[in-house]
This record gives structure tokens, sequence and C-alpha cells, in this order.
């Protein structure tokens, strides 16, 4: 029992660096993430939503 609580331990060590990497710049110093842009959403002269290559659609 202790063996696997001990495998169990060294495994979450092992593991959890490479799951909360977080972001560097080019000279590796740690900065604040980018977030991922909004999709642009387009909306019609008649306000349903439609695609932004038609005719009259705005972006919202």
């Amino acid at each position: 029992m202790l063996r696997l609580a001990l495998a169990a331990a060294a495994l979450s060590l092992a593991v959890t660096p490479a799951l909360a990497a977080p972001c560097r710049d080019a000279h590796g110093k740690f900065t604040k993430c980018a977030k991922p842009a909004k999709p642009v959403r387009c909306k019609a002269a008649n306000g349903r939503f439609a695609k932004c290559g038609t005719r009259g659609a705005r972006p919202v």
C-alpha cells in the first residue's frame, strides 16, 4: 500500500509541471498568456446573423 501511495505521489509531481505550462517570451521569462481572439460575427440588414461576406452584413 505504501509503494502504491509513493508511486502515485511521484507520478503526480512529474505530471504537474507539464499541465501548468505558463507562457514564456523569447528570453525565457514568464509572461501573461494571450487570450484567444473572439470570432467576428456579422448581422444582415434585417437583424439576423449572416456570413460576413454577404451584401449588407456588418460586424457586430
